[in-house]
């Protein structure tokens, strides 16, 4: 379960930068490393942050496969996602839940405390996209209004109290991830926001 979320979430994520590019209008070959560094943008940040190097997809060219599937998949159906930032949004929320999971499996592995787990858990879901909106020139999801890094917080705290109601693993992945998703969804739907700082020159 914990390896087939991964590459969900790589293809997910993946197939969210391959259609943020062809949004910007990118040739095939842009559009192909913004979905690259979207899939493996956090997850690289993480093995260099707790040492784990070569990174993970450098080891295993699934990964790599996975992100050409999902790269393929989202030009030749692009015509078909009717709505580009609905679709876009879809696989960007199905990333983020099964990257925040990750993250903080990981970090579970090597000893880390929970709350550097929910760290890295988080920037785990977080940097791809971080770096796909920074190379399409957009202000990154994360650092606007919409509720983004907050949800996996707010994930990763549910997967450490449900751990401590001894869940089978697969259940505990399947929850946690589940639960980051619908409040994404949720929160989208219901236009929940964070305040946002004004500052009015006089």
């Amino acid at each position: 379960m914990f390896h087939l979320l991964d590459l969900i979430g790589t293809m997910a994520f993946a197939m969210s930068g391959a259609l943020t590019a062809m949004h910007k209008k990118l040739d095939p070959f842009g559009v192909f490393i913004i979905a690259f560094v979207t899939a493996v943008g956090g997850g690289t940040l993480r093995d260099v942050l707790i040492g784990r190097t070569p990174v993970g997809w450098m080891l295993d060219l699934q990964y790599v496969y996975v992100i050409i599937l999902g790269f393929v998949l989202a030009i030749l159906f692009r015509k078909k996602f009717d709505k580009l930032r609905t679709s876009l949004f879809l696989f960007d929320t199905i990333g983020l839940g099964v990257f925040t999971l990750i993250g903080l499996e990981k970090g579970i592995m090597i000893g880390l405390h929970p709350v550097i787990c929910i760290a890295l858990g988080t920037m785990t879901a977080c940097f791809g996209g971080v770096t796909r909106d920074i190379l399409c020139t957009e202000i990154p999801t994360i650092f606007r209004r919409e509720i983004y890094a907050t949800i996996c917080i707010f994930g990763g705290i549910v997967f450490f109290v449900l751990k401590k109601l001894n869940l089978e693993n697969d259940i505990l992945y399947l929850v946690t991830s589940i639960v980051i998703i619908t409040v994404r969804l949720m929160a989208v739907k219901f236009k929940w926001y964070l305040p946002a700082f004004e500052h009015k020159v006089k």
